[in-house]
């Protein structure tokens, strides 16, 4: 049964004077879509991205896993290359520590502002073979592996970050580049698509899950289902991370989209609207539809309305149409949930 993730909204998280949510948003926000039933609560990250914005995924994830009761929380996604992977390895056992439901690691190479990198003292160049070594090291150490390592960008020796995580921490890895879906392949437990259609989602899950098994972690292409373990232990968890506009009209909807998204990436919204859908929730839960039926277990929705709470509502409302109409058919094809 599909999965429905929500980005906390970037307002719940600040407060100043130009924030008219005000204080308490984020115990609000997450209480909210506790009760709502919302399966996941996932938190961006960026250190300074065009011009000084950003948010840091682990500490925005500490946040909401010190209030969220039950709920799952992720990082979607984190600049791990941007980090040294063993400050990193320690900041993820304790967040995972925190999180009563559940911590998922979703990465990316990121790449967006090449002056993001420049400014953490990462060559933009490198960003890629980077994320892989940071991948690894992190994933030894999670593990509660004393790691020795020789590598291109870090020399470790004797080191241990303890203790492991009670609950293993799944990695997700984002990215539309060959280069990120092989790294989902040899070192996450899924992929974690973006700007892409379902059936090129479909695609790449395959392309995954044969590149695992082409390395030796498989039984066999498609040896395993997304949520469950494979023949040799890998529990795949392939998910969609899809920006939605909600308001009362479609139009209203994709205006506050726009804008939303026109500052995050500095880009005409034209270059994005065709993965965006925008509307009511219905509007929202028969585009998302698709992706179910292409293998996306989990969708996590960056929600966007004129008003925070009416994000989390629409994302509830979404996940109560798309569980319906997947409890009464298989054939996710011919599916309408309809006003």
């Amino acid at each position: 049964m599909v999965r429905i993730g929500l980005r906390l909204p970037r307002s719940v998280f600040h407060v100043d004077a130009g924030n008219p949510v005000g204080a308490g948003a984020l115990r609000r926000a997450v209480a909210m879509a506790e009760a709502a039933g919302i399966d996941q609560l996932t938190v961006g990250d960026h250190v300074t991205h065009r011009g000084g914005q950003g948010t840091d995924g682990l500490v925005l994830a500490g946040a909401v896993a010190a209030l969220a009761e039950r709920t799952e929380v992720a990082t979607s996604v984190y600049q791990l290359g941007l980090r040294h992977p063993v400050v990193a390895a320690r900041q993820i056992v304790d967040v995972a520590g925190l999180a009563a439901g559940g911590f998922v690691l979703g990465v990316g190479a990121g790449g967006e502002d090449r002056a993001e990198s420049d400014a953490c003292g990462v060559d933009p160049g490198t960003r890629g073979r980077r994320l892989d070594e940071s991948l690894a090291i992190v994933r030894r150490l999670l593990s509660g592996e004393t790691v020795d390592h020789d590598g291109e960008f870090f020399t470790l020796r004797q080191v241990s970050v303890g203790p492991p995580p009670d609950r293993p921490v799944p990695i997700q890895v984002g990215g539309r580049s060959d280069a990120a879906v092989r790294r989902a392949g040899l070192l996450g437990d899924g992929w974690l698509g973006r700007w892409v259609s379902a059936k090129r989602f479909a695609r790449v899950v395959a392309q995954v899950e044969v590149t695992a098994w082409e390395a030796g972690r498989l039984g066999g292409p498609n040896a395993g289902m997304a949520g469950r373990a494979d023949s040799t232990g890998v529990a795949w968890r392939h998910g969609m991370q899809i920006w939605c506009g909600f308001g009362p009209t479609r139009e209203r909807a994709v205006g506050d989209l726009a804008a939303e998204m026109e500052s995050t990436y500095g880009l005409p919204f034209d270059q994005f609207a065709q993965w965006c859908p925008a509307g009511r929730p219905h509007d929202i839960a028969d585009a998302l539809l698709p992706f179910v039926g292409g293998g996306a277990a989990e969708i996590n929705i960056i929600a966007v309305a004129a008003d925070p709470f009416e994000a989390i509502e629409g994302v509830a409302q979404v996940r109560r149409l798309l569980r319906s109409a997947t409890e009464t058919t298989g054939d996710l094809s011919v599916v309408t949930v309809g006003p």
